[in-house]
């Protein structure tokens, strides 16, 4: 590596916004970010399907008789 180019490498701390801190190493001292994975809903399991106009439901319904198995018979 030439000297002199590079940024200086150094301990660094994450800030959520739901008050988590993580320590890691970084170019940068602090970082705040506004999801972390103590609080996105996805690594929490609170994520939840968004249905607008009851698309999912008219989806069920239209194939809730509909079967793999007849159609691979026929």
């Amino acid at each position: 590596m030439k000297q002199g180019i590079h940024p200086e490498y150094q301990d660094a701390t994450i800030t959520c916004a739901c008050g988590n801190v993580i320590h890691t190493r970084s170019t940068r001292k602090t970082m705040n970010v506004n999801t972390c994975a103590a609080c996105h809903p996805y690594f929490t399991g609170a994520q939840t399907m968004v249905d607008t106009e009851g698309r999912v439901d008219a989806f069920r319904k239209r194939y809730a008789n509909f079967s793999l198995s007849a159609k691979a018979k026929k």
